[in-house]
């Protein structure tokens, strides 16, 4: 049965040289494909535990059998030319699909947990937006009762500015912060992770 509330990630499909671009450039493409493995596997497993839809966005191509069971996630491709024309496009299908609350949640967040989640779909019981910051300035996780096209445009990704800007947008609307986690994308980010060190060290 439909419910009222989704919860939207993007994904990379897993090749080499393709993913964790930027941590590859300290650990090698091998490693940092490793590492996405792992990170995906767990944000699956996060969202497995979540009650309502879920929804998984490729970058290049839908793939019928990985780890994303067809039966728990709907599939869609991204489109647009940047990381905010995509979302917006996500968000935009979504709203149009009648869902009430829709979230979307990175990818790459060893420490996410389902709790993260949870919270924020209560949080939109009595909040316009919830956002969850992310340690290098950006955010880990979005969400939303109605379509906010600004919150997606004028953006530097992957820079300290965009959460902050987020906000900037937001400034009409009631908003709930989350837990700041840290997201994995350049070697900092991990360098005092056991377990995600460990897999870095794993030969082929």
């Amino acid at each position: 049965m439909k419910t009222k509330t989704i919860i939207i990630t993007f994904t990379r499909n897993p090749e080499l040289g393709k993913c964790k671009t930027r941590l590859a450039k300290t650990i090698g493409d091998e490693a940092a494909l490793r590492v996405y493995r792992f990170l995906i596997a767990h944000t699956e497993s996060v969202l497995n535990e979540i009650k309502c839809d879920k929804a998984v966005y490729y970058s290049v191509k839908i793939r019928d059998k990985d780890i994303w069971d067809s039966n728990k996630y709907q599939k869609h491709q991204q489109q647009g030319d940047n990381l905010g024309l995509r979302m917006l496009h996500a968000f935009e299908t979504a709203f149009k699909a009648n869902y009430l609350k829709v979230i979307i949640v990175g990818s790459d967040l060893y420490d996410l947990k389902p709790s993260h989640i949870n919270d924020a779909i209560l949080a939109l019981d009595t909040s316009d937006a919830v956002i969850g910051p992310a340690e290098d300035g950006g955010y880990y996780l979005l969400g939303l009762k109605t379509l906010n096209p600004d919150v997606f445009i004028n953006k530097e990704w992957g820079t300290e500015t965009v959460f902050q800007d987020t906000i900037n947008d937001l400034k009409n609307s009631s908003v709930h912060l989350l837990e700041t986690l840290n997201d994995i994308d350049v070697y900092e980010d991990l360098a005092h992770n056991t377990t995600l060190k460990n897999i870095i060290a794993q030969n082929d």
